[in-house]
């Protein structure tokens, strides 16, 4: 099966990248979820939790402040002005 490769970043750093089995994030037009063959998209990200169930580990949380969405060939790129792991939440390979 194939995979989703993910990298979230902040106008300053870096937050997060790895493999994905599927992201769910809010946008300017609703919530939305992405597993591998999504067609591509590129969105206005609103304020909230991005949730993220990567190849292995537990469920990641990331909250954001806005930015964009962006979905091609199963890579999902995610720069948002301002985010930040959850307490708890694994750093994967920042």
């Amino acid at each position: 099966m194939a995979n989703l490769e993910v990298e979230i970043v902040a106008a300053d750093h870096a937050v997060w990248s790895g493999a994905a089995k599927m992201v769910k994030a809010r946008t300017s037009d609703g919530e939305i979820g992405i597993l591998p063959g999504h067609a591509p998209l590129l969105a206005i990200l609103a304020e909230g939790e991005l949730a993220i169930e990567p190849v292995d580990g537990a469920r990641i949380a990331v909250t954001v402040d806005g930015g964009f969405f962006s979905v091609d060939s199963d890579r999902v790129v995610i720069v948002a002005d301002n985010a930040q792991l959850l307490d708890g939440a694994a750093a994967g390979n920042r």
